[in-house]
């Protein structure tokens, strides 16, 4: 097939009768629906299917610029407590990022709170973050001997 067919074949002006490119076992495995999630993004990192059934899922983001807000709106939709990360980014950018979180956040019930500089967690209205106080600790201390 000759370029100018292809590009013409792509853009959908005319059919492309060329099946060397089609591969039977990957229509088949579309066919069957494995569910599993398809990441693409190195930068995003969400928890095994294991943890997905369990609802006990986190997503940390670090995203380059404002472009990659919207995987962070999207997990944070879905029910996902997503760390993000911006001590990559352009400070300005940064600046922007945590405006859309605090709004997201907002608009949908959930919380923001900064873990470390740079470092956020978005948590959904149904997410209890428990901080590393022990309950029931006694206020004397630990190696009290009294």
């Amino acid at each position: 097939m000759g370029s100018v067919r292809k590009a013409s074949a792509w853009l959908g002006l005319v059919e492309d009768n060329d099946e060397r490119y089609y591969d039977d076992e990957y229509s088949e495995d579309a066919e069957t629906g494995t569910n599993q999630p398809w990441v693409t993004d190195p930068r995003v990192q969400v928890a095994s299917e294991k943890a997905e059934d369990t609802g006990r899922r986190i997503a940390t983001v670090t995203p380059d610029s404002f472009r990659d807000a919207r995987g962070i709106g999207e997990l944070f939709r879905d029910g996902v407590p997503v760390i993000v990360n911006l001590t990559s980014m352009d400070p300005t950018d940064a600046k922007r990022v945590v405006d859309f979180a605090a709004g997201l956040t907002f608009g949908l019930r959930g919380s923001i709170e900064r873990v470390a500089t740079r470092v956020f967690l978005l948590t959904p209205a149904h997410t209890q973050v428990v901080n590393g106080e022990a309950v029931g600790r006694p206020a004397d201390g630990f190696f009290n001997q009294s």
